[in-house]
């Protein structure tokens, strides 16, 4: 009886992750007013360390999860798995454009880029006590090409023991991730917050916070009209009761964070849209995995946000190629709360050109908007399986009709003779 009313107060006291980083940055700030010298160079030490692990796990990311499922997907190969695919990566890029759109236009109208905020991820003159190296065992884009090769060569040659090896290799990623990462991420997040306001640099870190987060919520509602519009013009239906329809899935994942979790709940309201129970049963279950549009359209917008504050232009060319490839790596998400923004730290980091300082911000930003881009994925998935089903329908033998035959006669209404 004792254990169990133990097990029960655990439960209740398990924090999720965004309670634990929004009391990280509160804490963070809290404690950089008053914290002694020698105490913040404690939390740096930790967040050396912490940070040469993850330039150290990074690589492994990919190749643990971008590899596997790629060929996951080769696996299932068809016409209906191409065109799923092929509309998923569609809405993935065209989300993370017009979230390019948005934020380049509002951004210097919403942020200060002046020079006393132009180096706001600057770290403070304070050194951490000592660090560990940590070289990681290839870099980022040699990790990319090695799990594109690995993936395509796998799905190609449809063997079982590499496949094997390299299952076990992500779940072995996925434990690092929900069970080290995942858990010191607050920790990460409160050294980083406390050498900010050591710096005196967090009152433009926090408005930066408030503007972005109001600039997202607006982007994906927006966002989600256009998706369902375009659905309505292959179905030839009106958009906005299918839309209506989705919100189920919409607000149950505002409280899952996970699109794997709300697939029930996704696929019961995609049925209710008169996608048909096989196409639907297919469609939804991929696209929880390779559909992000929320996600890529939040982490094009805070990285953006990211690069005009600090001073760092980003010319449009190379940041459509890191919005092309961010859409590819989006497959590899693993399916907990953050696991987009993990599968993106490689890209943002050889691409853009991000150090410790801008990824743990980008942590931050992603985690505070988690429930907005989870919520976008899943409704989006909606629209997709509409136009899925309505291409499927076109595609389908159609049934001949009967044709009498040239030896029974008939009388002009068509009726057999005898």
């Amino acid at each position: 009886m004792i254990k169990l009313r133990k097990r029960k107060l655990q439960l209740k006291l398990k924090w999720g992750l965004l309670p634990g980083v929004i009391c990280a940055i509160v804490l963070g700030i809290a404690c950089g007013l008053f914290f002694p010298e020698w105490l913040v160079r404690v939390a740096l030490t930790f967040n050396g360390l912490f940070g040469n692990f993850l330039g150290f796990i990074i690589p492994l990311l990919i190749v643990g999860l971008v590899a596997p499922g790629i060929a996951e997907l080769g696996r299932s190969a068809g016409k209906l798995l191409f065109i799923t695919a092929a509309l998923a990566y569609g809405f993935t890029l065209a989300s993370g454009f017009f979230s390019y759109a948005v934020s380049d236009w509002s951004f210097p109208y919403l942020l200060d880029a002046s020079a006393k905020t132009a180096q706001f991820a600057a770290a403070a003159d304070l050194k951490p006590y000592f660090t560990v190296a940590m070289p990681p065992l290839m870099d980022v884009m040699a990790a990319l090409v090695l799990a594109f090769t690995l993936g395509l060569g796998m799905a190609v040659i449809q063997g079982s023991r590499l496949k094997g090896i390299m299952l076990d290799f992500r779940d072995i990623i996925d434990k690092v991730i929900v069970r080290v990462i995942i858990p010191l991420l607050p920790y990460y997040i409160f050294g980083i917050f406390l050498n900010m306001t050591v710096a005196g640099q967090v009152t433009a870190v926090l408005g930066v916070f408030a503007k972005i987060i109001v600039l997202i919520f607006a982007i994906t509602a927006v966002m989600l009209v256009l998706q369902f519009t375009a659905a309505g013009l292959a179905a030839r239906r009106n958009p906005f009761p299918m839309l209506k329809t989705m919100l189920v899935s919409y607000i149950t994942a505002l409280g899952t964070q996970s699109s794997a979790a709300t697939i029930p709940v996704t696929l019961k309201q995609t049925v209710k849209l008169g996608v048909r129970e096989e196409v639907a049963g297919f469609v939804v279950p991929l696209c929880a995995t390779i559909h992000l549009s929320g996600s890529t359209m939040k982490i094009v917008a805070c990285a953006l946000a990211i690069l005009f504050m600090s001073g760092q232009p980003v010319p449009f060319a190379q940041f459509a190629g890191f919005i092309c490839m961010l859409g590819v790596t989006m497959v590899a998400a693993p399916g907990v709360p953050g696991g987009a923004i993990m599968a993106a730290l490689g890209i943002l980091q050889s691409m853009l050109g991000f150090g410790e300082a801008e990824l743990g911000l980008m942590i931050a930003l992603y985690i505070a908007m988690d429930s907005f881009g989870t919520a976008c994925n899943v409704t989006g998935d909606g629209a997709i399986a509409v136009i899925v089903d309505k291409i499927y329908s076109r595609r389908a033998p159609q049934p001949r009709p009967a044709v009498p035959a040239p030896d029974e006669p008939r009388n002009p209404q068509g009726i057999r003779i005898g």
